[in-house]
């Protein structure tokens, strides 16, 4: 048998043989599916409690909305948002994501304990990859094109599965060479971000070319705006869909699903893992 891989967040170790779950919780007002569902600190982290409880192996906490059309939010403000509730989620026991793009977060989130460092823009902000480097988190590059104000406005490439694959590549290997470990490293195609619906199928169709980069990969589908236009749903309606496009990535080499429905999530994962024991 091959050796299986892991994935090392800080004190944290994940044997990859499994699909891993990372339960999103974001603590804006804004944000495209749960926005002001979890605005405060007490909210939010009652709502990782349940997700842990459901079977979340990660929690990720964001700050800031990357939805289409989204505005930046400024460093004080995110870190008001996000801090508390890491703070909190690490005392309790738990394995902690920040989603953010600012290295101030990620400074601030690190030093409160934070496990994993999930970034849309693949650590390309000043001070970003050293933030990280002088840790022993684990990151998530993740592919965007352009910027979330603007990123689906007018989204095109030559070849979306190659530009992706390449980009991904080379911020892995500028992780490398800053310093951050192999084990420590993980990658996302960016699904929304930057693409159509052409675009995110191709990517899902394609993902056995990302995964043979050799990096383990996240992604994240659950309640994307392409459930609805695959199926006609409403926004609240996307849990199906978004259970369908999981099977998928699993199937295709996904090491991680980011979602909003842990305890569905679950049950697909182990669905799934006993229909492939059982091949």
């Amino acid at each position: 048998m091959g050796t299986v891989r892991q994935l090392r967040c800080g004190d944290r170790r994940f044997a990859l043989d499994r699909p891993l779950i990372m339960g999103v919780v974001n603590v804006t007002p804004d944000s495209f599916s749960d926005g002001g569902c979890f605005a405060t600190p007490a909210a939010a982290i009652a709502h990782c409690m349940r997700l842990i409880e459901a079977g979340a192996d990660i929690i990720d906490v964001g700050g800031e909305s990357t939805r289409p059309g989204a505005s930046a939010v400024s460093l004080p403000t995110e870190q008001a948002r996000v801090l508390p509730v890491v703070k909190a989620l690490v005392q309790l026991g738990a394995c902690v994501s920040i989603d953010t793009r600012q290295a101030g977060t990620m400074r601030a989130a690190l030093d409160a304990g934070a496990h994993l460092v999930n970034d849309v823009s693949a650590l390309r902000t000043p001070g970003a990859l050293e933030a990280v480097a002088g840790s022993d988190a684990a990151v998530c590059l993740m592919h965007m094109q352009g910027e979330p104000g603007t990123m689906q406005q007018a989204p095109y490439y030559d070849d979306v599965v190659e530009e992706v694959r390449s980009f991904l590549h080379e911020r892995a290997q500028a992780c490398l060479a800053g310093g951050i470990a192999a084990d420590r490293i993980l990658v996302d195609p960016g699904f929304g971000f930057g693409k159509t619906l052409e675009h995110n199928l191709a990517l899902l169709r394609a993902m056995p070319r990302i995964a043979s980069l050799g990096w383990p990969i996240l992604v994240g589908l659950s309640r994307k705006s392409m459930v609805s236009a695959l199926t006609g749903r409403d926004p609240g309606q996307r849990l199906a869909g978004s259970l369908a496009l999981a099977q998928h990535a699993l199937g295709r080499g996904a090491s991680v699903l980011r979602v909003h429905d842990v305890a569905e999530t679950r049950d697909l994962v182990r669905v799934w893992q006993a229909v492939e024991k059982a091949e």
